[in-house]
């Protein structure tokens, strides 16, 4: 058996690393006036402060599947309180209830689980996962259940600050691609992998300018509702 994967240590949020997109966002606004209109509306796009890596971050990326990101910044808060430190043999020290009282369901409880067992026992390196190219780390992070792509890919975007990643099957990208783009429908993965090639290396940035439109602006561009 390996030795345990050390678990890397969060950063202040209030103070952690942020990327300089500015270069990013020029490309992308000249190449597709759609990230024009996302700036027009939303304002300058915030810079991107890195979320916590390692055993903490994968954790809060579990938590926020199939739930809002306050929910999941909630229940993420109610575990930190309970488990100060957030190692991988700790988590695994508390029980069902313990969880639940967290915002686990059991589905959530059992990834977690599994993803603190991995850790232990060296099956999943975070060191390597860390340094490796995007395809080498979404097929590590894939490999384990409960990590579907959408999950490797926000974990790679915003705990890792790859320039370079797309989470096209994520909600709000696809409806700010359908709004934007004024669709009859909302997009296929395939149709934004198609149209997101143009925006190559800086897909991040596109999804984070989408997000920003359509969490700030989004209900300032809607038609008014007929009476």
């Amino acid at each position: 058996m390996r030795p345990p994967a050390p678990d890397l240590p969060a950063p202040d949020l209030a103070d952690g690393a942020a990327l300089d997109e500015a270069g990013a966002v020029a490309a992308l606004v000249g190449r597709d006036p759609m990230f024009r209109t996302c700036i027009d509306a939303a304002g300058p796009l915030p810079p991107l402060v890195l979320r916590p890596r390692g055993f903490p971050g994968l954790v809060h990326i579990i938590l926020e599947q199939q739930v809002s990101t306050a929910a999941a910044r909630a229940m993420f808060a109610k575990l930190a309180a309970l488990l100060p430190g957030l190692a991988p043999g700790d988590f695994l020290t508390l029980d069902d209830p313990a969880l639940k009282s967290c915002g686990f369901s059991r589905p959530k409880a059992a990834y977690a689980r599994g993803l603190a067992t991995a850790l232990i026992e060296g099956r999943l390196d975070l060191g390597a996962l860390h340094a490796a190219p995007d395809a080498a780390a979404m097929a590590a992070l894939t490999s384990l259940k409960g990590f579907g792509r959408w999950s490797a890919e926000c974990y790679l975007l915003l705990h890792l600050g790859r320039p370079d990643l797309w989470p096209a099957d994520d909600l709000a990208v696809q409806l700010g691609v359908q709004e934007l783009r004024g669709l009859p429908r909302r997009p296929t993965r395939q149709e934004l992998d198609a149209l997101a090639e143009s925006w190559r290396p800086y897909r991040s940035t596109a999804a984070r300018l989408i997000w920003h439109w359509y969490v700030n602006a989004r209900r300032r561009t809607r038609p008014a509702p007929s009476a």
